[in-house]
């Protein structure tokens, strides 16, 4: 079956997943940790790409970010990989790949779903056990959007902007966006989205995608089954 195109298109956010191969870890340091952000930090200012939101978790990695140009991430993502494969397998002293096949996606409609998606990853690690409050995780952007922190490899959306006037009353603001439990359906859908390469959004939101991509952003519905003929 014929791999869709993948959708990048500028100024429209996208939610990306990264993970190691065969779900191994790509992480295994703090120094790991770092070498990545950096790479990330420095293949986004190169290619014009806004980064929104992230966790950085032990076998993977999320990303939310909004390309400037329809080739933004894709050039992004291929930077990134051979700096950071390079220094693992040089750190580790392993060769081969890293990464399980290209990096998934899908693109969000930020009036819909941005917000949604930041807490969806900043959430990873709770979810996961690894601790009890997003804050604690120093690989993410919650402290960023969370708590007001200055940090390089963030560019706030303007959706999140618009959460109060001052840094102080957004951070407010989205902090109380967690006192809820993330809407199950809510996540599925990002989920389905994110690993078919598909829209994340209204049926409006898709329409619009659709006829800007010149691809279907939508899971093709399946046909009954074949009725099976009796035998004499």
């Amino acid at each position: 079956m014929a791999r869709l195109s993948r959708l990048c298109l500028p100024g429209i956010p996208q939610h990306i997943i990264q993970r190691g191969t065969n779900r191994q870890a790509c992480f295994a340091s703090e120094e790991d940790f770092a070498a990545y952000s950096h790479w990330l930090a420095e293949s986004a200012r190169k290619y014009d790409v806004e980064i929104h939101a992230w966790v950085l978790m032990t076998n993977h990695v999320h990303l939310l970010v909004t390309p400037k140009t329809s080739e933004g991430v894709s050039r992004m993502m291929q930077t990134l990989g051979r700096h950071y494969v390079r220094y693992f397998n040089c750190t580790y002293r392993r060769t081969g790949t890293l990464w399980e096949g290209r990096f998934k996606s899908c693109v969000v409609n930020a009036e819909e779903y941005l917000l949604i998606c930041q807490r969806y990853i900043e959430l990873n690690p709770v979810r996961a056990g690894m601790v009890v409050s997003p804050e604690t995780y120093v690989w993410s952007s919650y402290r960023a959007n969370g708590l007001g922190q200055a940090v390089k490899l963030w560019t706030p959306h303007w959706v999140y902007n618009r959460l109060g006037k001052t840094v102080e009353e957004r951070a407010k603001a989205y902090r109380a966006l967690f006192s809820g439990h993330l809407d199950k359906q809510a996540l599925e859908a990002i989920r389905v989205a994110s690993n078919k390469g598909m829209a994340l959004g209204s049926d409006k939101f898709k329409q619009e995608i659709e006829a800007l991509a010149g691809r279907r952003v939508t899971p093709k519905k399946r046909g009954p089954k074949p009725r099976k003929e009796k035998k004499e």
